[in-house]
This record gives C-alpha cells, structure tokens and sequence, in this order.
C-alpha cells in the first residue's frame, strides 16, 4: 500500500510504502506526478518504507512505465527504512544517469528531508 505524506518542500513528492505495493497505488503516483510536475520539471521523491513486502507483478510492470516516461525529471530519491535490502538497492541507483539517491533510516528522516531540499 501506498500513501502520501505532506512534503516539506513543493520540489518533492513524499509517501510512505507498507505491506505490498499494487498497480493501482503506482497509478496514484503517477496522477499525482503528472498533477503536480509538468512534462519537464525536475522533482525528488521521499519515501518511507514500513514492512514492505514484493510488489506486485502489475507494481512492477507499472514502475517500469512510470520511469520511462519521467526519467528526465528524476532529481532526488531519499529512501527511508530499516530493511539493509533497500540500503543497497538504493546505492545501486545512484549509477543510474541524472538521479541522486541515498538511504536513510527512520531516525534520519530530518536528514533525509534536509538532504533533497539542498
């Protein structure tokens, strides 16, 4: 499931992940991308990930068309949680062209939110 959380700054979208992520919580995410970030403004994305469990497969076919479309406007991702799985898949995006990615856990968060705002 996936739910949005108020942003500190208007240059994020920021949510929270838990239990399983679905295509439709993926399509929520991009209405509000769209919504919120025209065809080619940059953005960062904050996410906090509380016991995440394997997205779905339409999730991830879903991801896939979300980062196709976007790339070009991925700024900054700050990745929220304990799970050292995702400590290293977010360092692994950092070889990714045009996005800034780190890990933060869940006693960094005003970090993290300092972090995407520089």
């Amino acid at each position: 499931m996936l739910s949005f959380i108020r942003s500190q700054d208007s240059q994020t979208i920021a949510f929270k992940i838990t239990e399983t992520v679905t295509k439709e919580d993926l399509l929520q995410l991009k209405e509000a991308v769209e919504e919120q970030f025209p065809k080619d403004q940059q953005f960062n994305a904050l996410a906090i990930v509380e016991q995440a469990k394997m997205p779905t497969a339409g999730a991830l076919l879903e991801e896939a068309k979300i980062d196709i479309k976007h790339w070009s406007q991925y700024n900054k991702l700050a990745v929220i949680s304990e799970k050292s799985f995702l400590e290293t898949m977010t360092d692994l995006a950092n070889f990714l062209p045009g996005i800034q990615a780190r890990h933060f856990f869940m006693d960094e968060i005003e970090l993290a939110w300092s972090w995407v705002k520089e």
